[in-house]
């Protein structure tokens, strides 16, 4: 595929006024789009990524090199890279979104007051939904079929890592809308503002209802920061598994290794490993055991130094650090509130699990641990929309207003009062 194809842009170059006014029309179309509608588009994007995989796959062995040039970390490496069973995956899922129940229109409530008035509260589509994201075009073809299943406009900012990655998805969903009749307004790529496409967002008031940033901490703080958009705050992955003193063997050294190193580039990778001081000579050598057979690195407290060679030291940072690598933090802990006080002090509120037979300590953990996402006896990995039944997800939220947790199809949507009268006035 030759350079001249991978900048090709699917639309003649807009303003970025033009590209907000456009989405907001879209909009308003898509608000009223019967769900068929809505599915034969999806249906028609999920067939696109696959057909289209040649074209994608030239500009992301762009993207990957030009990463490989920059010093790109090796798990945001991880995250852009694309290949045909991640494409494959990404044309399921969504197929997934496209089988799911059409949120729009819902009734959430409804009363008829006494005097006969009738009062319905339904789901609605938010309207225009931008992200802003790093080095994940999953996410561009994820938040897409969430948008468009919940009737949404998406304006994109995917950052330069994913840049000709993302616009050829772009043009490959754009291409997909055309063939239905939908409006190809409906997904738009800011990218080739560059930095001022992401300032442009925060600031674009009016014409973007909400906004979501998906990406480090730094990036996430920045839009929280100085967005003037409502924000929907999706958060950094410190996350914790913490071994209880009455922690089953075989189940922790299985769901320990599999929270870390089945995809340690993820949010949901294990970050920080809790351990009981009861259970620590029982548990530590065998789980840290497995995880240095993987590869990991353990940076380790006095205590697992004691118990288990093969460590590094761990310092203050490292227990407020999201590794996104093979790198684990290893601390054993005096008991059950002692780990709550850990976590408390140094977690995202993103995931939490604590693997124990006692069910009391099992109920205080979920009580006590205010998170996102909170486990007994299950790998922190299933923290994930499509694994909660969601299809794809636009993230994680981490903040307690309006949504968290892996956000789907509902999240995406706010409400509307409908109220039908008779000729009725206030007295």
């Amino acid at each position: 595929m030759t350079d001249t194809a991978v900048t090709e842009t699917a639309v003649p170059s807009l303003s970025i006024e033009a590209k907000f006014e456009a989405a907001r029309l879209a909009a308003r179309t898509l608000a009223t789009v019967t769900t068929d509608r809505k599915n034969a588009a999806l249906d028609a994007i999920a067939a696109a990524v696959v057909a289209a995989a040649d074209r994608i796959l030239s500009a992301n062995e762009v993207d990957l090199a030009n990463g490989h040039e920059n010093g790109l970390s090796t798990g945001l490496t991880d995250r852009l890279r694309l290949d045909d069973g991640r494409l494959a995956a990404l044309s399921a899922a969504v197929g997934e979104v496209a089988a799911l129940t059409d949120p729009v229109g819902q009734v959430v409530r409804g009363s008829s007051l006494p005097n006969g008035v009738g009062l319905t509260q339904v789901r609605v589509p938010f309207g225009v939904i931008g992200a802003i994201y790093e080095a994940r075009p999953n996410v561009t073809v994820d938040i897409s079929a969430l948008a468009l299943k919940s009737g949404n406009a998406v304006l994109l900012r995917g950052g330069s890592a994913a840049e000709n990655t993302n616009r050829v998805l772009v043009e490959v969903i754009q291409e997909a809308l055309a063939s239905v009749g939908l409006p190809i307004e409906a997904v738009q790529t800011v990218d080739e503002f560059v930095r001022d496409g992401a300032k442009r967002l925060m600031r674009a008031r009016g014409y973007v209802d909400v906004l979501i940033p998906r990406g480090s901490a730094d990036l996430i703080n920045t839009v929280v920061a100085e967005s003037t958009v409502p924000v929907i705050e999706t958060g950094a992955g410190v996350v914790h598994v913490f071994l209880d003193e009455s922690a089953d063997e075989e189940m922790a050294v299985e769901i320990v290794h599999n929270a870390k190193v089945q995809r340690p580039s993820v949010c949901n990778a294990l970050e920080t490993l809790l351990v009981h001081a009861a259970s620590a000579d029982r548990l530590l050598p065998p789980v840290l055991a497995r995880l240095r057979q993987a590869g990991v690195t353990i940076h380790a407290d006095e205590a697992t130094r004691a118990r288990f060679a093969d460590v590094v030291d761990a310092t203050e940072a490292d227990w407020a650090t999201e590794y996104m690598s093979l790198d684990i933090a290893v601390r054993v802990v005096d008991d059950l509130d002692a780990a709550i006080a850990h976590i408390a002090r140094y977690s995202t509120h993103h995931t939490e699990s604590i693997i124990t037979s006692d069910l009391v300590s099992a109920e205080r953990f979920l009580a006590q641990v205010d998170s996102a996402v909170v486990m007994v006896n299950a790998s922190t990995r299933f923290t994930d929309g499509g694994e909660f039944g969601f299809g794809a997800e636009v993230g994680i939220s981490t903040q307690k207003l309006h949504a968290r947790g892996p956000m789907g199809l509902g999240e995406l949507t706010s409400t509307k009062w409908i109220v039908r009268g008779a000729g009725q006035v206030r007295g």
